[in-house]
């Protein structure tokens, strides 16, 4: 009798396992609903896999702003570092079919490459051009990189003028351009172009049939989500980013009815319908931590460690082990998440890219399934988000108040008129236009800056993208001449900004 007691007790826990939180069934539409308008979020598109099955999927709110197209399952996003699994997944599998090794030296395929100083250069392998640990600050070189129209071999070239702030294998420090050396050797040792052996060795057998390797063309296609931001303002639309040259870290475009396929496949071990497309050990491989992120409590979380592998983080949550990446292009914020031991997969797809709530609907879906007591992580978020935008907009409108005095500048706005050199980046041009001073970026072409003369020495730099930013800057006077100007953009760029020296 205690057999058939004990059997009967297993088939009513686990048919009880199988039901949806409450949350899911009762809150969820309402939670999002009421996040969105929150947060001020024109489109979101969300999935959710439990199971071996997708248990939600479903879009929100709208394409463009003032236009009815709905956001639906099928809707295209800028995932961008959500790129970097596949990417990780195709490195792992190439040392899979001895193609290479990821300890490798990164010399061995690229014999001029270099880092800022001569013993990394020489240990660098390319598994560390996959996890973040070279030393560099999180973003450094970005606002030289991004949007930029440099070919990939310059931004490899120029990996070596980053000085480090951190020890190589020691400090994280989130790169891109460390991805895109691992694309251009996973090219040079399978013949096959990154975009190429993604495209054929995982999309296609996984049937990810809407899911694009590059940004180019994004406008042009049908059923997209246009980018927007209120970052610096009130929310503006934005130009697609064109981030092909960083492709290997950043440039995919996917839909959550295609994510899906990915958590499923990632679910099961690297199988679809019960065949192998991808190797377990390779999964595996992804999976090790690479280098540690944290190790300590989180005081908002029921986590204790983060650590990154090759393309995705790691973290302990509520007793199990959680996979996941976000992704940040300028207008778009996304992310994908998976637990194996609950069967348990997520993604969130949004275009504005100044709110967490992405991330806050993430938390929630995992504490409805994992037992976390229910906290309200997007009004809990919103809290920071408000303070922080209440200081970022008292600042730019207390240096519009300082500009719109039109204090008189120390030297004639003429003298400013030249060109200026960073050693990162390259050459800029202050020139008139309209009579007023304008920074023209050698590798942006489409970015412009207006400086407006504040005081103490300081610009007020605005730039005609929207997310680009509004920020005082400083310039310096040697001998009564022009000698340096500093130029900042956006965190979401690059957190330092970068002193130009006047050329002439």
């Amino acid at each position: 009798m205690k057999y058939l007691f004990a059997a009967l007790l297993f088939i009513a826990t686990s048919a009880s396992a199988q039901q949806a939180p409450a949350f899911i069934t009762d809150s969820l539409d309402k939670y999002i609903e009421r996040g969105m308008k929150d947060w001020n979020i024109p489109g979101l598109a969300i999935t959710i896999v439990k199971d071996g099955k997708i248990v939600f999927i479903k879009g929100y709110g709208v394409r463009e702003v003032g236009k009815p197209e709905k956001i639906d399952g099928n809707t295209l996003f800028i995932i961008a570092s959500n790129s970097k699994l596949f990417t990780g997944t195709s490195l792992a599998l190439a040392e899979k079919e001895k193609k290479l090794s990821l300890d490798d030296k990164v010399t061995k395929y690229i014999p001029w490459f270099r880092l800022y100083d001569s013993t990394s250069t020489q240990l660098a392998t390319v598994k560390d051009m996959l996890c973040h640990r070279l030393g560099t600050k999180t973003f450094q070189g970005d606002f030289t990189f991004w949007n930029s129209n440099l070919p990939k071999d310059s931004i490899i070239w120029k990996m070596r003028l980053l000085k480090p702030e951190g020890e190589f294998r020691q400090n994280y420090g989130y790169c891109n351009a460390g991805f895109l050396v691992a694309g251009e050797i996973l090219q040079k040792t399978t013949g096959k172009t990154w975009e190429q052996f993604v495209q054929e060795r995982i999309l296609n057998p996984v049937g990810m049939t809407n899911t694009f390797m590059n940004t180019a063309g994004m406008g042009s296609k049908s059923n997209v989500a246009v980018p927007y931001s209120n970052s610096f303002g009130p929310l503006s639309r934005l130009p697609y980013d064109e981030i092909d040259n960083l492709g290997p870290a950043t440039s995919m475009v996917s839909c959550v009815n295609d994510l899906s396929k990915w958590l499923l496949f990632q679910l099961d071990s690297g199988k679809l319908n019960g065949q192998v497309v991808i190797p377990w050990d390779v999964l595996q491989k992804t999976r090790d931590g690479n280098i540690l992120t944290g190790t300590r409590k989180s005081p908002y979380y029921p986590s204790h460690f983060r650590a990154y592998g090759l393309g995705e983080y790691m973290t302990d949550y509520n007793g199990r082990q959680v996979y996941w990446h976000t992704g940040g292009a300028f207008g778009f914020v996304t992310n994908v998440c998976f637990i194996p031991e609950e069967k348990l997969g997520i993604s969130i797809l949004t275009n504005n890219d100044n709110q967490n709530f992405f991330e806050a609907l993430r938390y929630q879906i995992m504490d409805a399934y994992l037992g976390v007591p229910y906290v309200n992580r997007s009004k809990f978020q919103m809290q920071f988000h408000e303070q922080n935008k209440a200081m970022t907009d008292s600042k730019i409108e207390g240096w519009e108040i300082r500009a719109k005095k039109k204090p008189t500048l120390p030297v004639s706005a003429d003298a400013f008129v030249g060109t200026y050199y960073n050693h990162v980046y390259g050459d800029m041009q202050i020139v008139k236009e309209n009579n007023e001073l304008t920074v023209l970026l050698s590798h942006h072409p489409n970015l412009k800056g207006k400086l407006e003369y504040i005081d103490n020495k300081n610009f007020l730099l605005t730039w005609n993208h929207a997310s680009y930013g509004k920020f005082a800057v400083p310039f310096e006077l040697r001998n009564g001449k022009v000698n340096a100007i500093e130029i900042k953009a956006s965190d979401f760029v690059e957190y330092d900004g970068y002193v130009f020296l006047k050329k002439n």
